[in-house]
């Protein structure tokens, strides 16, 4: 009779509780989700036009973090495809050009994932240390499946594929192609064509400037 007592006692004391946990529960806020543009990459190239990247945020969270930081930095606005291999990949990021260089941020801890190195994957750069990855990235032309577990991958080519095509070769290319405008889609920034440039207003011509001895 004491055991059943106690079980009512034990009952009532739950239900409320159990209302109570589940109503905390339904008022806890979910955590925002990131929206899909956040993690698309644009390069408008001077080959001709803009190339589309889906980044891979949930295999490599830290280079694509990097990437974004530098985009929106505006630091692979102008920069040379230095090292471009025919059949192999195209590589940029460096912003003096001779595959030397990188950003002022400190160098990433590797992040290499399953994600294999097929046609139009963007992986990072790095040196002999697998951990020296900074800026640097290289588009992959032909699957190269001997870089898996060496490089992180990081992201894919969607659209555009044809103006990375068309990247000059040579290491470095005698007239290199470049990088006119990095830009993350959720910045919405309009596309920079090749030869665009801003309009400057012409100054009004006096006769003194038809008159003006021309330097050679």
């Amino acid at each position: 009779m004491l055991r059943k007592y106690l079980l009512i006692i034990s009952a009532l004391f739950l239900v409320p509780f159990a209302a109570h946990a589940q109503e905390t529960e339904e008022k806890t806020p979910a955590p925002a989700s990131v929206p899909p543009e956040e993690n698309i990459l644009y390069l408008d190239l001077s080959t001709g036009g803009r190339v589309t990247i889906q980044l891979f945020s949930a295999l490599a969270p830290n280079h694509v973090e990097r990437i974004k930081t530098l985009t929106r930095r505006g630091f692979y606005d102008g920069i040379i495809f230095h090292r471009v291999i025919e059949g192999f990949m195209a590589q940029t990021g460096d912003p003096t050009g001779t595959g030397t260089g990188g950003s002022d941020l400190p160098d990433l801890k590797a992040e290499f994932g399953k994600f294999p190195h097929v046609r139009g994957v963007v992986s990072m750069a790095r040196s002999t240390s697998e951990d020296s990855a900074n800026s640097q990235f290289f588009i992959v032309f032909y699957p190269r499946f001997s870089l898996d577990g060496k490089y992180t991958a990081f992201g894919r080519v969607t659209s555009g594929m044809e103006y990375v095509d068309a990247i000059a070769r040579g290491e470095p290319p005698l007239n290199p192609s470049r990088i006119l405008q990095a830009s993350i889609a959720a910045d919405k920034k309009p596309p920079v064509l090749p030869g665009a440039r801003a309009e400057v207003p012409e100054a009004p011509i006096s006769i003194e400037d038809l008159n003006a001895p021309i330097n050679p």
